[in-house]
């Protein structure tokens, strides 16, 4: 696993969703600082985090905690999500609106 991949998930996800440092950390509950998430999105930095602040950064950059667990390189939780399906619910409607 790059040593940057959890730097480029937080660079991204904070772009996607044109958020700044100061509201994803509002949003971690202020758990992890403002300060600390702009150097983790820094590019040619490193970062780590523990197995504690996984679940915060998670929540700060809205994405499911074990794709945070994934690009640290920490061990999967159990997410009681995964046994979920889905499929589309689509419906076809022929030509004559039958």
């Amino acid at each position: 696993m790059p040593p940057e991949e959890l730097q480029q998930l937080v660079r991204r996800r904070l772009w996607e969703l044109a958020r700044t440092v100061e509201e994803a950390s509002r949003r971690s509950r202020w758990v992890i600082p403002a300060d600390t998430l702009a150097l983790m999105a820094r590019k040619g930095g490193r970062s780590f985090i523990s197995e504690g602040l996984a679940q915060f950064l998670a929540r700060a950059i809205d994405v499911p905690e074990n794709r945070v667990r994934r690009a640290a390189g920490l061990p999967p939780v159990g997410d009681e999500r995964e046994s979920i399906t889905t499929r589309p619910h689509l419906r076809i409607i022929g030509g004559d609106g039958a």
